[in-house]
């Protein structure tokens, strides 16, 4: 049992950290080992913003050499940007592991993300025009405050809070997951896929990359795939239904959209609240009342529903 979330305003930017904030720590019950936000802001033209770690939460009490181990590992992947041509206009570490870099790049980003990747202990968690990704052990709360975004503003996002059942308690299995070649993409999933290993592998052979054993992180892959091969995302949902096996609900962004997708038998929870500006989607009511405690009607998508909202 797992919750996710999702909110979008049209026309306009908002306080999008603190509302995602407080729509997850809301579904804390549904699962309190991690949580994860994906949230979409205007950055200036031309850059992204490439959130990292180069370690793990629980590698901090490894040993005395953890800490020199890290700066090594930062110093490395520094090295490797300037010898790939990156301008790094901006970098700060969120924790010692966890760094937010402001970057100018105009060659192949798959491939410095690989290139980056090879750097032990190095995991790209987004690199993105508008997307910032962020997730990590905890609750909501504890999360916003360690990487500081309850002052985020933008445009929306999606975020989940897990409850770990088949795959370990760490970052690399927590939610949202975003995969490259479409580089401002993310997904947050509750369910089981169960034909994931099948769709998996097919995946791999398209020459995509996955750096967990999540189910959930194929989501991100596919639809990843899709979009860079000039497929529309409400086409790409559309196709979800269909092709992937299993008892699912999930929500996807890209830059300027969300959007959601039920598996054929509707059995994982999702209510809607929409408005002319304001779309709200979650597990449960609650998350969406921490955020709209006035008098709201809210619906059920039904099973097999898809749908997109823009930004």
């Amino acid at each position: 049992m797992c919750g996710i979330a999702g909110v979008i305003h049209r026309g306009g930017v908002s306080g999008i950290g603190a509302e995602m904030t407080s729509m997850l720590q809301a579904l804390r019950h549904r699962g309190p080992d991690s949580t994860g936000f994906a949230i979409y802001g205007t950055p200036a033209e031309g850059d992204y913003v490439m959130r990292f770690k180069v370690a793990e939460q629980e590698d901090m009490a490894s040993g005395f050499d953890i800490h020199d181990r890290i700066r090594a590992r930062v110093e490395e992947v520094d090295r490797r940007l300037a010898e790939q041509g990156v301008t790094v206009k901006d970098r700060a570490a969120s924790t010692e592991y966890a760094m937010r870099y402001v970057v100018s790049f105009d060659g192949d980003m798959e491939h410095l993300a690989r290139y980056v990747e090879d750097v032990e202990g190095a995991e790209i968690l987004s690199l993105g025009g508008a997307l910032e990704l962020v997730k990590d052990l905890g609750d909501a709360t504890t999360v916003c405050d360690q990487y500081d975004l309850g002052g985020f503003r933008g445009t929306h996002g999606i975020g989940h809070t897990r409850m770990a059942t088949e795959s370990d308690v760490d970052i690399r299995s927590a939610h949202p997951y975003w995969a490259f070649p479409y580089n401002d993409v993310a997904v947050v999933h509750n369910g089981q896929i169960t034909n994931y290993w099948m769709m998996r592998r097919e995946m791999e052979r398209k020459g995509h990359r996955f750096m967990s054993d999540c189910d959930s992180e194929l989501l991100a892959v596919y639809t990843a795939h899709n979009l860079a091969n000039g497929v529309a995302l409400d086409e790409s949902l559309e196709r979800s239904v269909h092709e992937i096996d299993g008892v699912f609900t999930y929500l996807v962004a890209t830059r300027d959209q969300l959007g959601m997708a039920k598996d054929t038998m509707a059995a994982k929870p999702l209510v809607l609240y929409e408005s002319d500006d304001l779309i709200a989607l979650a597990s449960e009511e609650v998350a969406i009342r921490a955020i709209l405690p006035e008098e709201i009607d809210t619906s059920d998508p039904y099973d097999e529903e898809t749908r997109v909202w823009q930004a």
